[in-house]
């Protein structure tokens, strides 16, 4: 009865504390995300104050976080969307992962951590954060600006690459054979093409058959369906993020659109748990020898996602200006850094690179919002200041073609 009576204390506080975390940030206008992983800091080992009874609790909701994070971003694309996408925009996703993987692999390297810890370390840089991306854009107002449909276009095939990406890290986390790594992927490539395939053919279908008119009902078969395939996605190795993120593709429509207004409060409490979760696991003394590394690493990939938007949208045939907001709103870090990191830590490969993940994703989930808004400006006013003062080569050339109803290229 006692330790009951703690477990409510402890986790209430944890609640409560991040409701707060979240007004603050509101307020601030930038993403909770940092304040969450602070939280977690503060409240795990070598922590302000350790938590005890609810620990466990906090590592079930963290995982169900994960899931609905995964699970949301799906229900965000129909399976027609990711196959045109793959089609057009499969080079903009070569060159993000060659410019963005890269540093992180060498990174890891350089340090001596060996092989397994380059590929997770890849990952955490190379993915940018969806969830902060999407906010800062409606933020700014630039949700109709022509260079966000190539922004989306990025994203989108950073999130195809987790359903190849999380299965090839399961399964080296896991020490296991090249063999049975390789019918690993080999079976989340072919659940993933099934789905993708099943959802072209038959979305509507399913999306009639997971619908209701009923709130109660609908979020109970969508929130079940969910977690049942992602145990069984885990249970194959696959991952369990993967299995939810194909789930939320294979739904369309209606259903879709009513999944996502009711899981939404239901996925922002648990991914709040799951950064802190991921905090709690950080030793904050463990952080000040890593901090050196994780800032340029950072520097380094906040330039190489710049690059990697402008090159895309230059593409695309966005003008200048695009092209550098394009580049400056991918440079955030967030969710799936962590996400990666996670594994990582759970498996024990590592000892300095949860550090370094929360160092690394703290800087560039401050820094994005910012790059998103002063890259251009910044670019613009270094243009001038080379050309003597006239306007830059880049805005001359732009044809007004390329220019929206309200003048922006």
């Amino acid at each position: 009865m006692h330790s009951s009576a703690i477990f409510l204390i402890e986790f209430g506080a944890i609640i409560l504390g991040l409701g707060l975390l979240g007004r603050l940030a509101g307020r601030l206008q930038f993403s909770p995300i940092p304040l969450y992983l602070l939280a977690g800091l503060a409240f795990g080992k070598g922590g302000l104050l350790p938590l005890g009874a609810s620990e466990e609790f906090v590592a079930i909701g963290a995982e169900i976080g994960v899931i609905l994070l995964l699970l949301m971003l799906g229900l965000e694309y129909t399976a027609s969307d990711l196959v045109s996408n793959l089609k057009t925009q499969y080079p903009a996703g070569l060159v993000d992962f060659t410019l963005n993987a890269v540093p992180g692999a060498l990174a890891a390297l350089l340090m001596g951590w060996g092989p397994v810890a380059a590929v997770v370390l890849a990952g955490v840089t190379w993915i940018s954060s969806s969830g902060v991306i999407a906010k800062v854009m409606g933020d700014l107002g630039r949700l109709g600006n022509r260079e966000t449909p190539v922004i989306l276009s990025v994203l989108v095939l950073e999130d195809l690459a987790m359903a190849v990406y999380l299965p090839i890290v399961t399964a080296l986390l896991a020490g296991v054979s090249l063999a049975a790594g390789s019918a690993t992927l080999a079976i989340a490539l072919g659940v993933a093409g099934a789905v993708l395939f099943v959802a072209v053919r038959y979305g509507r279908l399913i999306s009639r058959f997971v619908s209701s008119d009923d709130p109660e009902k609908l979020l109970l078969v969508v929130l079940g369906l969910t977690l049942l395939v992602a145990g069984i996605a885990q249970q194959l190795q696959v991952s369990a993020a993967v299995g939810a993120f194909l789930v939320g593709i294979a739904l369309s429509g209606e259903v879709a659109e009513g999944t996502h207004t009711l899981l939404s409060p239901l996925r922002d409490l648990f991914a709040a748990v799951f950064f802190v979760f991921f905090g709690l696991h950080t030793d904050p003394a463990s952080i000040p020898p890593v901090i050196l590394p994780a800032l340029a690493l950072a520097v380094v990939t906040a330039l190489t996602k710049i690059a990697t938007g402008y090159w895309a949208a230059k593409r695309a045939g966005v003008g200048v200006k695009g092209r550098w907001r394009a580049g400056g709103t991918l440079v955030a870090r967030g969710e799936f850094s962590i996400v990666i990191a996670g594994l990582a830590v759970s498996a024990g490969i590592e000892p300095e690179l949860g550090p370094l993940a929360t160092a690394y994703v703290l800087v560039l989930v401050v820094v994005g919002p910012l790059t998103a808004r002063y890259t251009e400006p910044v670019a613009a006013w270094i243009g001038k200041r080379r050309s003597g003062g006239g306007p830059s080569a880049g805005e001359a050339a732009a044809p007004k073609s390329l220019q929206d109803p309200v003048g922006r290229v």
